[in-house]
C-alpha cells in the first residue's frame, strides 16, 4: 500500500514467484487453521455449548502466555499507544463472537462461505483509510477467488451444506460479524507494519483476554453452568484454542508480508478446507465442482499476488529482525 514505502525493486522474476509461493502458503495455513476454528466452534454448538466468548479466551490466553513471555523477555517498548490495541482488541473479540454465535442458528457452511463479506469490507477499508490502490488484474484475481467461492457454494449444497435453527438469523449475524473482522484485519495490518510482530500480538492477545474475560463474566456465565463438561466438550474447547493460538500467530506474518485483502483472499479456501475435514471425519463424498473451485481461488491467489504492487513489501531491516518496525522515510508519519 502507498504509506508503505521501500527503496528497491521486487527483485528477479525468480524471486517474484518464491514471494508470491510463500505468501500462498502462509495464507493458507492460516485458512486451514481457520477452518480447524469453524470445525471445532460449530462442534461445539452441536454439543449444545453456547459460550462463543469462552471459546476465544482459550486462544487468547495461549497467544498471551507465549508471546508476552517473548515480549518481556526482549523488554520491548510500545511503539504505539496501548489504548489503540485495546480498540483493535475489542472489535476482534466481538467479531470472534458475532460468528462463533451463528452456529448456534446456521451450519458451517453457511457460516465460512458468507465469511467472504470480509474480503469486501477489506478491500474498502484499505481504500478508504490506508490510500490502498488496486490494479485491474488485482480485481480480477480477487473476482476469480470469489467466482470459485460460488462454486463452492453449489459443491456444499450437496455436501452437508444448508441446516441450522435459524439460518437467516444465523447469516445476518456472520454478516454483522465479518464488518468487525474486517475493521480488525485492517487494523492489525496497519500495526504491524509498524510495531512488529511480536508487540502485535502481545498487546492483542493481552487486550483480548481481558476484553473475553469481563464479557464472559457478564453475559456467558449461567451458560457455562448448564454446560456438560465431557471429554469431547473440552477437546472442543482445546481445539478451538489451539487452532486459535495458530491462526493468529500466523495472521501478523502474512499482513506484513501482503496485506488484509490478500490475506482475506486467502481465507476463502477455508470453506474448502472445512469439507476436506468433513470427508476424513465423516467419510462424506465432494462433488467435482469443489476442485474447480480450489483451483479457481488458486489461480485468483497468483493473479492478486504477482500484481501487487512492490510498494505492500517491507523494507529489510539494518538488524535484520523482521519483528521490528521499519525506519520511515522523511514526511513519513505514523498517526496513532
Amino acid at each position: 500500500m502507498d504509506s508503505v514505502k521501500n527503496g528497491g525493486g521486487g527483485g528477479g522474476g525468480g524471486g517474484g514467484l518464491w514471494r508470491v509461493l510463500y505468501v500462498i502458503l502462509l495464507g493458507q495455513l492460516v485458512s486451514f487453521s481457520m477452518a480447524l476454528m469453524s470445525f471445532n466452534s460449530s462442534l461445539s454448538a452441536n454439543l449444545g455449548v453456547n459460550a462463543p466468548f469462552t471459546l476465544a479466551f482459550f486462544a487468547y490466553l495461549a497467544l498471551t502466555l507465549v508471546f508476552g513471555s517473548i515480549f518481556l523477555y526482549r523488554r520491548q517498548k510500545l511503539h504505539i499507544s496501548w489504548y489503540w490495541y485495546l480498540l483493535l482488541a475489542f472489535i476482534d473479540v466481538q467479531g470472534n463472537f458475532l460468528v462463533n454465535k451463528a452456529y448456534q442458528f446456521s451450519s458451517i457452511t453457511s457460516v465460512t462461505i458468507l465469511d467472504c463479506w470480509t474480503v469486501v469490507w477489506v478491500i474498502i477499508l484499505t481504500w478508504l483509510f490506508l490510500g490502498t490502490k488496486y490494479s485491474i488484474w488485482q480485481f480480477f484475481g480477487a473476482a476469480l477467488c470469489v467466482s470459485g467461492l460460488c462454486l463452492v457454494l453449489l459443491s456444499d449444497s450437496g455436501v452437508g451444506g444448508g441446516g441450522g435453527s435459524n439460518p437467516i438469523l444465523g447469516d445476518v449475524i456472520v454478516i454483522a460479524g465479518t464488518c468487525f473482522f474486517a475493521f480488525s484485519n485492517v487494523g492489525e495490518e496497519f500495526c504491524v507494519k509498524r510495531a512488529g510482530r511480536v508487540e502485535v500480538i502481545t498487546m492483542f492477545a493481552l487486550f483480548g483476554l481481558l476484553v473475553s474475560m469481563l464479557e464472559i463474566a457478564i453475559f456467558e456465565r449461567k451458560s457455562l453452568e448448564v454446560v456438560s463438561w465431557s471429554p469431547e466438550v473440552i477437546l472442543t474447547f482445546a481445539g478451538f484454542g489451539l487452532a486459535g493460538f495458530s491462526f493468529s500467530s500466523l495472521t501478523p506474518v502474512v499482513l506484513q508480508a501482503s496485506g488484509a485483502t490478500l490475506f482475506n483472499l486467502s481465507l476463502l479456501t477455508a470453506d474448502m478446507w472445512a469439507v476436506v475435514i468433513r470427508v476424513f471425519l465423516y467419510h462424506q463424498k465432494v462433488d467435482w465442482l469443489y476442485y474447480v473451485s480450489f483451483l479457481f481461488v488458486g489461480i485468483g491467489l497468483v493473479i492478486y499476488s504477482k500484481t501487487e504492487k512492490p510498494s505492500n513489501e517491507l523494507p529489510k531491516l539494518e538488524n535484520g529482525d523482521p519483528d521490528q518496525p521499519y525506519q520511515l522515510i522523511p514526511g513519513e508519519a505514523i498517526r496513532v
